[in-house]
């Protein structure tokens, strides 16, 4: 699972402190779109933000000029300490092996964006993925998973289905809970640890930044319990 490193493309995780994104990494706002049941089927571009080398990103929630930080962490008290996993995916992986394509998950990684639910859910569709119409809406859900969490397999290569992404970032937003959603790193973005280690490169990982996601620095869905807004 690991990805080439795109040149210079980085977010440094500061103690306590911001995200300190480097390397030109274009920041822009999507919306979970959903159909009229409320289930999350489509990604929407809302905002592109203007170009920098260099920015700093809120990630204890309290920023009073989100989504970058204003230092407010420093009065709050936040504790950022980073309690995640830093195995690699596929060490922490469950598999779930279908007919043509398989199913890896890692349930801890969850960012709640529901884009698995529809058509019966990616669990269920990947034992029917014989069937051409299972088999498109199981790759493009489980591609559609912003935190990586669920990747897609071809059996017969061996090789992950991935969405094709260029080095960036993306503010979630899910209008369906009313709420802001996390940071979504795509494309390969290299993430570093306040103590300097390397987390694995992936192509999809979503990072906290309403400050009390369980498993730090990934957001674990609590956004959506609390009713995290980015907006001041």
């Amino acid at each position: 699972m690991n990805q080439q490193k795109p040149a210079g493309a980085k977010v440094q995780i500061s103690k306590n402190g911001p995200y300190i994104v480097s390397g030109d990494v274009p920041l822009s706002k999507e919306i979970i779109g959903a159909n009229e049941d409320g289930e999350s089927v489509k990604w929407e571009r809302k905002q592109e933000y203007p170009p920098q080398g260099r920015y700093a990103l809120c990630r204890c929630g309290r920023s009073a000029n989100k989504p970058f930080c204003d230092g407010s962490h420093t009065k709050t008290g936040f504790d950022g300490t980073e309690t995640a996993s830093r195995q690699p995916y596929l060490d922490q992986a469950k598999v779930i092996r279908g007919p043509t394509m398989s199913l890896t998950d890692v349930e801890s990684l969850c960012a709640f964006a529901r884009f698995c639910d529809p058509h019966g859910g990616v669990w269920d569709l990947v034992s029917a993925t014989d069937n051409p119409p299972a088999s498109k809406h199981f790759a493009r859900q489980a591609c559609d998973c912003p935190s990586g969490r669920l990747v897609a397999w071809d059996n017969q290569t061996g090789k992950p289905i991935e969405p094709m992404y260029a080095p960036s970032i993306c503010l979630v937003e899910d209008p369906a809970k009313e709420c802001s959603g996390p940071l979504w790193l795509r494309g390969g973005v290299q993430l570093v640890g306040s103590d300097g280690f390397e987390y694995e490169v992936r192509n999809r990982v979503t990072l906290c930044r309403c400050g009390a996601s369980q498993n730090k620095p990934f957001c674990d869905g609590t956004h959506v319990s609390i009713r995290f807004s980015d907006k001041n």
